[in-house]
């Protein structure tokens, strides 16, 4: 059995500001230390049930280089530093029999809810087949793509509410509750830890009853980009046309693999500044 965790960071128990989780921050390394433990509390609950299973852990936030190697679960595997063409779902593939999100954020728009954004601040919004999607959405549709259920998420209330409105039967667990952008009700880390252990428990358990998120193409797809400059940027990739309004791009994707690479595609298109 092969399970593969991905753990963000805005989501993790007792995050609640951009400098907890940027590198270049004074309160960073207090969030990464609330990052490992949340990983390994999730990586512990699977081989609780599953002591042969086979733990990718997928370093799924900013560089891909937050979480510390010799502190990770010597049980696990550690997928980590970009680029890579499945972005936070490094390591995802036919073999994978379920996905587990830890520290995850809601959609770009939600609130109140911690830390919500897209991608990055340069998405305003993706819309698949009409859909709005976030991180959840888009990585949920992506294990989808390949057959695999995403069958835990960890994160704020909002975060939860958005998994459970895509897969129902997922198990889900609000480690805050989101009272703004930076702010939260947060659970003692250790308490966190606690409800995550068992949360994996009940959710590895569970895998077989858990449906993949499947959105079958061809797909018509929308992203709504911060600026202007980032539309002429993006409308310099084939397939890929501007919309109405001035910040919205368009696309026809085959499938779903597709949709999720090339939105990974504008995101970086979107981080160049003008000359």
């Amino acid at each position: 059995m092969k399970v593969l965790i991905s753990v963000d960071m805005e989501g993790i128990s007792g995050i609640v500001h951009p400098a907890e989780t940027n590198p270049d921050r004074h309160d960073y390394e207090q969030g990464r230390a609330l990052m490992m433990a949340d990983a390994n509390a999730v990586i512990a609950g699977v081989l609780d049930v599953e002591p042969t299973a086979e733990v990718w852990v997928a370093d799924a936030h900013g560089s891909f280089r937050n979480l510390l190697p010799a502190e990770l679960d010597r049980r696990a595997r550690l997928v980590r530093g970009k680029p890579r063409s499945l972005g936070m779902l490094g390591g995802l593939d036919e073999h994978t029999d379920a996905v587990l999100f830890v520290g995850y954020h809601a959609r770009a728009g939600s609130g109140p809810a911690v830390l919500a954004h897209t991608m990055s601040d340069a998405i305003l919004d993706v819309r698949v087949a009409g859909r709005s999607l976030g991180e959840i959405g888009l990585n949920a549709a992506m294990a989808g793509h390949v057959g695999v259920p995403v069958v835990l998420l960890s994160g704020d209330d909002a975060a939860c509410a958005e998994l459970s409105d895509l897969v129902p039967s997922a198990v889900t667990v609000a480690v805050k509750q989101g009272i703004g952008q930076a702010a939260a009700v947060a659970l003692h880390p250790e308490e966190a830890r606690e409800r995550l252990h068992q949360a994996a428990v009940e959710a590895v358990r569970a895998r077989t009853t858990v449906p993949p998120l499947v959105l079958a193409g061809p797909l018509e797809v929308e992203v709504d980009l911060h600026s202007p400059y980032m539309v002429d940027l993006a409308t310099l990739v084939p397939g890929v046309s501007r919309a109405e309004g001035g910040r919205t791009v368009t696309f026809t994707a085959t499938d779903f693999a597709v949709a999720y690479r090339l939105v990974l595609l504008l995101v970086q298109l979107a981080s160049i500044k003008p000359g």
